[in-house]
């Protein structure tokens, strides 16, 4: 079970695609989730292997101090991980099915900080599915991090949603003194 901010933008990816294997880029109304928006991003394909920002909410931007549109989500992630999430995020595309990334948010002199990251397709104009809502979800407390910037990001576990899931299960996790049991 992921956090209930993830969950819900989850089940209104869900919602909003309706008979459709992914929902349009049209069909997403920013209002319907305004509290979440400091933590929303939408990343736009251009080709395999770059996905720009094309919007991000204000906590990505403190977090990683810098104005992210433009700059290619895959750069955020340790190099020993780009490659990894690049396959996921091709797949979820492929598929039009979300994923979560369980992440590690890393940065200089304190303890990394766990994070859920939401990529959830969606189709463009011209119907093809070219780019991801997503969400930075903080499963921990950020002021860890004592306002230093995130430099780089690290996959503990990548979950994709497969249809079992889209159809109302949902995926769970259970942990004994931090550790996964099931």
């Amino acid at each position: 079970m992921f956090h209930p901010s993830t969950e819900r933008l989850i089940d209104y990816w869900r919602d909003r695609k309706g008979d459709a294997p992914a929902p349009s880029r049209a069909d997403i109304n920013p209002g319907d989730f305004t509290d979440l928006l400091p933590q929303v991003f939408i990343a736009g394909r251009e080709k395999l292997g770059r996905v720009p920002f094309r919007l991000a909410g204000g906590f990505l931007n403190d977090l990683h101090a810098r104005d992210l549109r433009g700059e290619d989500l895959l750069s955020l992630w340790a190099l020993s991980h780009r490659l990894e999430v690049k396959s996921s995020l091709e797949i979820a595309r492929r598929r039009c099915q979300p994923v979560v990334v369980t992440a590690d948010i890393r940065a200089q002199g304190v303890p990394s900080v766990g994070m859920e990251v939401l990529f959830a397709p969606l189709r463009g104009v011209n119907g093809e599915t070219d780019r991801f809502l997503g969400l930075y979800q903080p499963i921990a407390m950020t002021a860890r991090l004592e306002g230093r910037p995130a430099y780089e990001l690290g996959v503990r576990q990548i979950q994709p949603l497969g249809l079992g899931n889209q159809q109302g299960a949902r995926l769970r996790l259970a942990t004994l003194n931090g550790r996964r049991i099931a």
